[in-house]
């Protein structure tokens, strides 16, 4: 396997997670922001109100996008799969 053929692979493992990752956690940090200010502005400081709706929109998003995950994921195996023989040979 040359050197590019790797960092190719590597880079483009490297945005796939990268994506995937971003898909699922920037809803919750957007959520849990707006909660933190939320408790800021009422002096509430009740833990489960910061938990709880970071929880609910992180299992939402990967309820509603997890076609989508999966997809991503597939599509990647399968070229990887595609590019044995680049790799062997």
């Amino acid at each position: 396997m040359s050197p590019e053929v790797f960092l190719d692979v590597f880079q483009e493992a490297l945005q796939l997670i990268v994506t995937m990752v971003a898909v699922i956690i920037l809803p919750s940090l957007l959520v849990g922001l707006l909660v933190a200010v939320f408790q800021a502005a009422t002096s509430i400081n009740e833990q489960t109100l910061s938990f709880l709706p970071r929880l609910l929109i992180t299992l939402t998003v990967i309820g509603l996008g997890g076609h989508w995950l999966v997809q991503q994921l597939m599509d990647f195996t399968l070229d990887m799969f595609a590019r044995i023989p680049e790799v062997v040979g």
